[in-house]
């Protein structure tokens, strides 16, 4: 991974293709790259989808490699859902083909023209570029069958759905799977409506003929590696619970603590979560045909996903996730695990992020749309997202805004970003993270239900403000080292609680790179990518005001626990004082 490819979409005719040595990014993959080009590159105060603004998408710097859970490919750029910057991630094969294609990055530059649904094609013998107007507001999953038919089923593809070409918000970028279903998507911060303002429905990758990056260390590599899989294997977490029933394992888990956001975030437990839990799904998938284990990208160890199939045994989507369960489901009082798959098949065919329509849904029900409950009306209000009506543009745009036009105050987000499937005053590690992530209200920033709910890497009482500060600060940092390394955030469970396996990751980023790196370099590296972000934000406007959670989270009371979330102003400050 030794060069960038620049594509300027605001040239005469067909983009320009231009390919640079990586320069001042040398030693960056994954989000640091992303957001370090970010930072470098785009002024805060553009807007989101003009053509100052630019889409990085990089793999990381294990991605490409035999290294086992090294497929998540990083997208960065401004957000139009936050004003902020935005990193979002996704699994699937295009990170391992993009990394053995050689690039360190792809950077769409410029603005599209309102006549453009470019098609880019990426092989060993270059770029080739087209304007496939039949390609316009196809469904991903109508123009995935038709890649496959020009290109084959060993591509790799990245693609918008009609959101993105509609520039909505909660536009979603997605990402192939190994059956080349395109359902593993780059979800957060409306990053497929910078992709779709840059003119581009898909970016084909095809690796024949290359070769895997092979390590400076070859023997070195090999022994790490096999202590790094057979740490993931023995872990309960990540070689039990996800493989056995997927990331929707907590959905009893979260409901049985009282932290499951029910209701548009009214309480914190569900009546219905057994019916669409996790166990659940996993029987269903497995009577039905569908695998309920299952890689999105090979090198998978942890193979958290699965097949769910309808009623006839016919494909529908894949495994639907936790947050997707969560948000269409408890959320809204939905507990048809059917209606819940089908809602994740919209989703990821017109192309938005499930946990932003979700609550979003939950904020429509509020409005008195819809009623809770009504599993129906949610996949017609979803329609008419995928037709871009005037009501599908305002439920595209987000909660934030969907609250704004119905006048609903319990907007669950922050920095415009929708929370996603824990309530900050049952887990207020959680709370944290949603206030003072760069990236808005976002689980994946620093995952404290490790440490509040699952006792990984330590315990903190959920339920008190005591060592939430510290926990979501330590856990915000390693997590954006994590996701430089293209390594799946689940590793974490294993790494906290394993030192042999985090010593096994370090051990396979220096003999693959040649390098020396300690634990401590692997911190700073987090805290460089977060100042990064943070200092974007800064000059964007962001001011410490808007590290919080609505005053709504501090008021109300959520059962069973009956407590309010309790951090204090001040305190949320202090979280990137390192």
């Amino acid at each position: 991974m030794d060069k960038i490819l620049r594509i300027d979409v605001g040239q005469t005719g067909l983009p320009s293709v231009k390919t640079e040595a990586v320069g001042a990014y040398a030693g960056l993959g994954g989000r640091a790259l992303t957001s370090t080009i970010v930072g470098k590159e785009v002024p805060p105060l553009c807007h989101a989808l003009g053509p100052e603004n630019k889409l990085v998408i990089a793999p990381g710097l294990l991605s490409g490699t035999p290294a086992g859970q090294s497929g998540r490919l990083s997208v960065g750029c401004k957000s139009p859902l936050t004003g902020g910057i935005k990193e979002a991630n996704a699994g699937g094969q295009a990170a391992q083909v993009l990394a053995r294609l050689g690039y360190a990055a792809i950077v769409l530059e410029g603005a599209g023209k309102s006549d453009t649904t470019y098609l880019i094609h990426i092989d060993k013998n270059g770029v080739k570029i087209e304007n496939d107007q039949r390609l316009k507001l196809l469904g991903n999953y109508a123009l995935i069958d038709e890649m496959k038919k020009r290109y084959g089923d060993k591509v790799a593809c990245i693609s918008i759905g009609p959101a993105g070409e509609m520039k909505m918000a909660s536009a979603s970028i997605a990402c192939t799977d190994m059956e080349m279903h395109p359902t593993r998507h780059a979800g957060r911060g409306g990053v497929g409506a910078v992709m779709g303002s840059k003119g581009v429905k898909v970016i084909v990758l095809d690796d024949a003929g290359c070769e895997t990056r092979q390590p400076k260390e070859s023997e070195a590599f090999k022994a790490a590696n096999k202590v790094w899989i057979e740490g993931l294997k023995k872990h309960p977490v990540t070689g039990g619970g996800l493989p056995n029933f997927g990331t929707n394992v907590l959905m009893n888990i979260i409901n049985e603590a009282g932290g499951l956001p029910t209701t548009n975030f009214k309480t914190g437990q569900y009546a219905g979560a057994s019916k669409i839990s996790g166990e659940s799904e996993a029987a269903l998938e497995i009577k039905r045909g569908g695998p309920a284990t299952h890689g999105c990208h090979r090198g998978c160890v942890i193979q958290c996903s699965g097949i769910y199939n309808d009623a006839n045994g016919n494909f529908l989507t894949k495994q639907p996730e936790y947050e997707t369960v969560w948000s269409h489901g408890a959320n809204c009082n939905i507990d048809d695990l059917d209606t819940i798959a089908m809602l994740d098949r919209l989703d990821d065919d017109y192309g938005l992020d499930t946990i932003e329509m979700g609550a979003t849904i939950g904020v429509a029900m509020e409005a008195g749309l819809l009623k809770f409950g009504d599993g129906a009306g949610a996949i017609e209000l979803m329609k008419e997202v995928g037709k871009g009506s005037p009501l599908g543009r305002i439920i595209g745009s987000g909660a934030a805004v969907a609250a704004k036009a119905f006048g609903i105050e319990r907007a669950p987000v922050v920095k415009g970003q929708a929370m996603p499937a824990y309530d900050p005053r049952a887990i207020m590690g959680m709370g944290v993270t949603y206030a003072t992530s760069p990236m808005g209200a976002d689980h994946t920033a620093g995952y404290a239900v490790t440490a509040n709910i699952l006792k990984v890497g330590g315990y903190v009482d959920p339920l008190k403000s005591e060592g939430q500060i510290e926990l979501s600060r330590n856990l915000q940092i390693a997590t954006a080292a994590i996701d430089s390394t293209g390594m799946c955030l689940f590793i974490a469970f294993a790494v906290l609680d394993q030192p042999e396996t985090f010593q096994a990751l370090i051990d396979l980023i220096n003999s693959f790179h040649g390098l020396k790196l300690t634990s401590d370099d692997v911190t700073a590296l987090g805290k460089s990518v977060l100042a990064i972000e943070r200092d974007f934000n800064a000059r964007a406007g962001f001011t410490k005001e808007m590290d919080r959670l609505p005053l709504y989270f501090k008021r109300e009371k959520i059962p069973p626990h009956n407590v309010t979330f309790q951090i204090k102003d001040e305190d949320l400050d202090k979280v990137f004082n390192w």
